[in-house]
């Protein structure tokens, strides 16, 4: 098997089926509907807690934050 050919299948293998995509779509589209039925308090705690989430999963995966730097007060640059 030749390289090219490995590239190729791990390329396939890595996209999702359309039959995936199509059924993550659903899954979307039954959920914003499901969303809309909620009152404005309920839609609120669903968005609060969404938020919580968003930010341990930064803080966790060390991913970078969108705004500007936080000082860090033990950093070398502040001394």
């Amino acid at each position: 098997m030749s390289a090219f050919a490995a590239d190729d299948w791990a390329r396939s293998e890595a996209m999702p089926s359309e039959e995936e995509i199509r059924r993550v779509r659903q899954l979307i589209d039954r959920v914003r509907a499901d969303l809309g039925g909620l009152t404005a308090e309920e839609q609120a705690q669903i968005s609060e807690a969404v938020a919580v989430v968003r930010r341990s999963r930064t803080t966790m995966l060390g991913m970078p934050r969108i705004g500007p730097p936080v000082s860090d007060a033990h950093s070398s640059e502040s001394v």
